[in-house]
């Protein structure tokens, strides 16, 4: 590093010693010359920011298809809400905000187009060799499929950011190694096995972050999107919870606020009560555990950045109001059939002739053994925004559904 430029740039902040210290990250796979500039956790958020795979989100579907409204969110909107209050949670636990940036960034890069219903196609067709799973994806993305740099494929991301990606969730094997939840995808045990990702043990609190801020984005900004979709109403939410006590106080604050107005003070003091929920739950957790480190955190056996028990109750409440009333009503599962549909005709064809598919993708692959086949073909169709998916269906066949 230059003596002249010294920390310039780096924007330290005092951190917790259970915080992940960028100036003593595990590294990357392939070594690179640090910047004089910008700390590893700072450059792993640019390299996101820039890669292919973070604009494809702006056209990648969140609940609704993009094309339905300019003011749904889009996966690449939702990223950004998770973005800003992982970064929130991490500035009052005192750990690194560019770490939790980073992780909350990069952690949708898998998911396919169309959203979970792509997810679920493609794991069916993709079940003979071994599924399909969004998180692997991203890892898959970022360590493999981005081509970018001169030296390597993907983007080089620090051990943390990927570990964070890989087990924001929790831990995925035992100590023996065996799957908590089924097999772990393969992609994130080989990658493993060249830069161990310790996968029996807990995250850092950085992407505990955002884990939680993924959540309180999601359940709060749907209820939004659905009110706008006219597939929810503000008095359906009166029997639920958290959103029927906040609409209480709102409407008892201001009578006279018209729905519009109401809706967002409902989603801006739902986020506000479950973040403050989660600092002081994690606070709580960690003066009780007291990590002298990050390693210590890993090494907790329980997920320190949660809600409180009463939170966690109303936030299953309204993951379940929301799953019935609008995750599968009957005009959104509509759409999603015709969007399975979609994807699985698109494997089929890419499948049975990997010549319908662009230069870079379909080299070889008419030689290629079935598994490298399907996994190339499930690697180009993941990557695809909702807009291209419907281009190439309508290039392939002769009638494509209204997704409208």
């Amino acid at each position: 590093m230059s003596s002249e430029l010294g920390d310039i740039g780096f924007g330290y902040r005092p951190r917790a010693a259970y915080a992940c210290d960028p100036a003593r990250s595990r590294g990357r796979l392939f070594d690179e010359v640090e910047s004089p500039t910008r700390t590893p956790f700072q450059r792993d958020r640019d390299r996101i920011i820039h890669s292919t795979a973070f604009r494809r989100l702006k056209h990648k579907t969140q609940v609704f298809v993009a094309h339905e409204g300019d003011h749904f969110r889009t996966r690449l909107t939702h990223t950004i809400e998770v973005a800003q209050i992982a970064r929130a949670l991490a500035r009052a636990l005192c750990v690194d905000e560019d770490l939790a940036e980073a992780v909350a960034l990069v952690h949708d890069f898998g998911h396919t187009p169309f959203g979970h219903t792509g997810e679920d196609a493609l794991n069916e067709k993709m079940a003979p060799w071994g599924g399909f799973d969004h998180n692997a994806q991203s890892l898959r993305v970022v360590t493999r499929l981005e081509r970018r740099y001169a030296e390597f494929d993907g983007l080089n991301l620090t051990w943390e950011t990927l570990e964070g990606l890989v087990k924001h969730n929790g831990p995925l094997t035992d100590a023996a190694g065996k799957g908590l939840k089924g097999p772990v995808p393969q992609a994130i045990r080989d990658y493993s096995e060249l830069h161990d990702l310790e996968l029996s043990r807990y995250a850092s609190v950085e992407a505990q972050c955002a884990a939680l801020a993924d959540d309180i984005a999601y359940n709060t900004h749907d209820i939004d999107d659905g009110i706008r979709s006219g597939l929810l109403r503000l008095d359906m939410l009166e029997e639920v919870g958290l959103p029927g006590s906040i609409l209480r106080g709102v409407r008892e604050r201001y009578p006279a606020l018209d729905p519009v107005r109401t809706g967002h003070e409902l989603m801006r003091r739902q986020i506000t009560m479950m973040v403050e929920d989660v600092i002081v739950t994690a606070k709580a957790n960690l003066d009780r555990l007291a990590p002298g480190s990050a390693d210590a955190v890993r090494a907790a056996g329980e997920t320190i950045v949660r809600f409180s028990g009463q939170m966690a109750a109303q936030e299953k409440e309204l993951k379940t109001f929301l799953y019935a009333r609008l995750y599968r009503h009957p005009e959104v599962m509509r759409v999603r059939a015709d969007a399975e549909q979609i994807v699985k005709n698109l494997f089929d064809a890419y499948f049975a002739d990997p010549r319908a598919m662009p230069d870079g993708w379909r080299e070889g692959l008419d030689r290629a053994e079935d598994r490298i086949k399907a996994r190339d073909v499930a690697d180009f169709i993941a990557g695809m925004t909702d807009t291209y998916a419907l281009k190439e269906h309508r290039r392939l066949f002769d009638h494509t559904p209204d997704l409208s």
